[in-house]
């Protein structure tokens, strides 16, 4: 099993940062809904808690208070591309580091958290209540983290 003890200090702080950075995306992809969705995303680490024992890496994931890089960004396509570099780094180091089973339980969570801040606020017009922005940051989510 892998936990925090196989990364460094830098390699954890951005596996960390790989959920919140794809809960990020998808709550600048549109506007309004920002409260919702920041909920959404503290409610989907505090439901992957519950489920606590499925796999040690995303045990010690969502115990840790949610991580943001706090980088500036001088635009949305800069914040949201910085995004999905940091997942792509973070996938990278569980890929290293943890059995495929800790990779596919990675994987899901972030696309989870995803889906779940999307969710939050339900868009009118459409027919799951997620907007055409929303769905696009989640299928470049989606492709960051190598499962689309």
């Amino acid at each position: 099993m892998t936990t925090h003890a196989d990364f460094t200090d830098e390699e954890w702080k951005t596996v960390l940062e790989g959920p919140t950075s794809a809960g990020m995306i998808v709550t600048t992809a549109d506007r309004g809904g920002t409260f919702r969705e920041t909920f959404a995303m503290a409610k989907a680490f505090t439901e992957a808690r519950q489920d606590h024992g499925a796999s040690e890496l995303l045990d010690e994931i969502v115990t840790h208070r949610p991580e943001t890089d706090r980088a500036k960004a001088h635009s949305k396509e800069e914040m949201r591309e910085h995004g999905l570099q940091n997942i792509r780094d973070a996938v990278a180091l569980v890929t290293d580091k943890a059995t495929p089973a800790e990779l596919g339980d990675y994987r899901l969570f972030v696309v989870t958290l995803a889906k779940k801040v999307a969710a939050a606020k339900k868009e009118k017009g459409s027919e799951d209540g997620i907007s055409s922005a929303e769905a696009e940051a989640i299928t470049e989510i989606e492709g960051a983290l190598g499962v689309s």
